[in-house]
């Protein structure tokens, strides 16, 4: 089945000669797109204050201007109660400044840096909190004071008729052991202790720090105390309370389904010791897979700018990276102050020592171009360094006598490797060998989104921890190949975190020297991961992505350039099950799916998915977006669900459409909450917050994979009708067809057997409606109908040789 999709949605796109229409939704744009406003590179200082800024905007066609630029936004195009619209970018006043100039109008600010410094301390907080109670818990376990484990929570509660019994302990030696706690328990008041049998509870550690043991089971008996003896022989005992939750719970999960995993916001390191740790624990249903490309590194050349104006500044670039001995490299311009003294380069360690050449009277006579010229042309020194005028300006200035230290730039910890990095999967399945349907999930293509990796971790927890007492999740992970790539770009992640906490794109700078290759640019480079794929991209001349190194949407030198997105092609391509994904991004609360890309200037879109396909993407839809407002009551809202094309703007390259029309999968995108990093925990309970949006995103990430399950096991065949009426046009016959369920319509109009080669009977969308055809009367109509699931009318086989397919002459 998973084979007959993909071919169905190739062989479908080959056959559409018409690119259908976007739809006419109240975010449809309309009109005559505006011409390229491509900003040129700006001379932002990496030392600017980035803010998240609002942008007015009249209308679709402002909106496609605003986009053109290539200026760095935000996933937030709404539209106003006037029709207008407004966008966010995120920006540094020089850029704001070039933005107005262009006539946009700059509105109130959404976030500031500020902002994001407060939710690091949160998290620091949390984790020192943290690890002060293991400290001072273990203390005292040393000295004898305490045992050392102590249950914090035993509950029995019952639902449904089944009963069972929550423990939390906490153990003093569990931020180095993952040794799991062994909880004994009685037959109920008076009963001996191991009587009502045993249950096993697992180590919890978030952000690297260890919180506590939970685990549920099923009792048969209400148990009055329970014992956990430690690995080293310590004893706790506690009674167990009533809990009681609702049986009119709703949700699709079950009375015993654990969640809430997690309680900080996490880097990639920690995102890939949590999913390795995870691996470790629930070795027959899941395993690690190191995705085959390496990215770049967290890591940089040492850097540094003399001067103070374009004409007269050098660049200056270590040859060795950073950490690899290009910190710390001193070059220091002097002047004698004596006449007709001649430029000289000498080095002496790592330090470059440029002696500046005089006139006459002793003033300095070297230029740019000269001093950058004479430290490239002495060996010594360009063994060191290499230096270049800065950003392709003739450097025709007087250079002046100065000094600079150059550095990498780089703040994070010796912890965060400096190497070229893995990236990091988690497949979860009981069965992983390709004969299952699979799921693939991938959050952090854009550094800065912080919370939908939580999600992906989120979710990965509950599939693991439920399926020993879940059924609906045992169900799903028996019978679905699951891949969750918690952070599809960890360079970025990790610059994102330590550095700049705006960064968007990977930390990969492809300026040339003559661009903006120098030090002061450091926060603008990188590839926007989500322009750099092979499928309606910028180097097809779709629009949403920028040729310029410094864009925010800055689509690569070239298609799949970067080893993020070609590990994400590498995923779809070599497992040919994977049926369903999941984009996990922010923010702005969209749910969105293909076409993701238009031509501005003719209002172009990629092809539009069949009706059955988008039937099938509205249905699921409307299950996931359920189970997320399940959490805390957070809608999605239908202006924001539908094709990206349609509910934002034009993101050529993006790997949504790669998925769905290079590989057929049906390939989702979410766009969490609110903010790029809201607080993790907010007192308004509907406010932005990472944690709830972590849950109620999880909610519908398993949704998706319900959906998949659900669509695996769909056998009902589809059956259709052809339906005719007198045309307005002499001779000619309306035709449409009327099917059973929504479903793909292949047909010929001479007679022959239809494949999937033939002619996609086409809609713009089910908000638009079916097409009719027109045809001449007594034209021999033949087709066969095939749903979302890949069920064949009448069990035809449409390769040219099948016979029963459906036929009739129209009058």
């Amino acid at each position: 089945m998973p084979s007959n999709h993909r071919r169905r949605v190739l062989g479908g796109a080959a056959v559409t000669a018409v690119i259908l229409g976007l739809f006419a939704t109240a975010l449809s744009p309309i009109g005559p797109a505006a011409g390229s406003d491509t900003l040129p590179p700006i001379d932002r200082s990496a030392d600017e204050d980035v803010s998240v800024v609002e942008v007015a905007l009249e209308d679709h066609t402002a909106l496609d201007r605003l986009v053109a630029t290539g200026v760095d936004l935000d996933h937030a195009a709404h539209v106003n109660e006037d029709g207008t619209l407004t966008a966010h970018a995120v920006v540094s006043p020089t850029e704001a400044a070039a933005l107005q100039a262009r006539g946009f109008t700059i509105g109130d600010t959404v976030h500031e840096e500020g902002d994001t410094t407060e939710v690091l301390a949160e998290r620091e907080a949390t984790r020192n909190a943290a690890v002060a109670e293991n400290q001072e818990f273990a203390a005292a376990a040393e000295a004898s004071a305490v045992s050392d484990v102590k249950i914090i929570r035993a509950d029995y509660y019952t639902s449904f008729g089944v009963a069972y019994l929550s423990v939390e302990a906490k153990w003093a030696n569990g931020q180095t052991s993952s040794a799991p706690l062994v909880v004994e328990r009685d037959s109920g008041p008076g009963t001996e202790l191991g009587s009502g049998g045993t249950q096993s509870i697992s180590r919890f550690v978030d952000a690297g720090v260890y919180l506590y043991h939970r685990g549920a089971a099923v009792v048969t008996t209400r148990p009055d105390s329970v014992r956990i003896v430690s690995p080293t022989g310590d004893v706790a005992v506690a009674k167990v309370s009533d809990w009681l939750p609702t049986d009119e719970d709703g949700s699709e999960f079950g009375p015993n389904y654990q969640t809430d995993f997690i309680t900080s916001y996490l880097t990639p390191t920690e995102l890939y010791d949590r999913i390795h740790a995870l691996a470790a624990e629930f070795p027959e249903i899941s395993e690690i897979v190191q995705l085959p490309y390496l990215t770049n590194g967290y890591r940089r050349l040492a850097q540094g700018v003399l001067g103070t104006a374009n004409a007269n500044r050098i660049g200056v670039d270590s040859t060795a990276w950073g950490h690899e001995g290009g910190n710390g490299i001193t070059v220091t311009l002097t002047s004698a102050g004596l006449p007709d003294q001649p430029l000289s380069v000498a080095v002496t360690g790592s330090a470059v020592a440029v002696s500046l050449a005089t006139g006459a009277g002793g003033a300095v006579t070297s230029t740019a171009a000269q001093v950058a010229a004479a430290i490239n042309a002495s060996v010594e020194a360009s063994a060191l360094v290499t230096a270049y005028t800065y950003r392709g300006n003739a450097g025709a200035g007087i250079v002046a006598p100065g000094s600079v230290t150059l550095t990498d730039g780089l703040s994070a910890p010796d912890s965060v490797s400096r190497d070229p990095h893995p990236v990091y999967a988690i497949r979860i399945g009981k069965t992983r060998d390709g004969s299952k349907p699979g799921v693939l999930a991938y959050a952090q293509e854009h550094a800065r989104e912080w919370v939908p990796p939580l999600v992906a971790v989120e979710s990965a927890e509950r599939l693991l921890r439920n399926y020993a007492q879940d059924g609906a999740t045992k169900q799903l992970v028996n019978n679905l190949d699951i891949w969750i790539v918690p952070s599809v770009n960890p360079d970025g992640g990790h610059f994102s975190f330590y550095d700049f906490n705006s960064q968007r794109k990977n930390m990969t700078n492809h300026c040339a020297l003559t661009g903006s290759a120098d030090f002061l640019a450091r926060t603008s480079w990188g590839v926007d991961n989500n322009r750099n794929y092979d499928t309606y991209s910028l180097f097809d001349g779709y629009d949403g992505a920028s040729s310029s190194c410094t864009s925010g949407t800055y689509a690569g030198p070239a298609e799949l350039s970067e080893p993020e997105s070609a590990n994400v092609d590498w995923i779809a391509s070599t497992n040919p099950n994977i049926e369903f994904s999941m984009n996990l991004h922010s923010s702005g609360n969209y749910f969105m799916w293909s076409p993701g890309a238009y031509i501005a200037a003719t209002r172009t879109s990629a092809p539009r998915p069949s009706l059955e396909a988008e039937s099938l993407f509205w249905g699921a839809s409307s299950r996931i977006l359920t189970e997320i407002k399940e959490y805390r009551g957070m809608s999605v809202t239908p202006a924001r669900t539908g094709p990206i094309s349609d509910v934002l703007y034009s993101a050529a390259g993006n790997s949504g459409d790669m998925l769905w029309y290079k590989y057929g999968i049906y390939a989702w995108n979410f766009e969490v909450g609110t903010q790029f990093q809201p607080p993790f925990e907010n007192e308004n309970p509907t406010g932005a917050s990472a944690h709830a949006e972590s849950q109620e995103f999880a909610n519908g990430l398993i949704e998706l994979m319900r959906v998949a399950h659900d669509f695996d096991t769909d056998t009902q065949r589809p059956t259709s009708t052809i339906k005719t009426a007198p045309s307005t046009q002499a001779g000619m016959v309306d035709v449409t067809f009327e099917l059973s369920e929504p479903a793909s319509v292949f047909y010929t109009l001479d007679g022959t057997a239809p494949t999937y080669e033939s002619s996609l009977y086409g809609t713009a969308g089910l908000r638009e409606g079916a097409e009719v055809l027109t045809v001449p009367a007594g034209t021999r109509v033949a087709w066969f109908s095939v749903d979302a699931a890949g069920n064949v009318e009448q069990n035809y086989r449409p390769d040219g040789n099948g016979k029963n397919y459906l036929k009739a002459t129209v009058r």
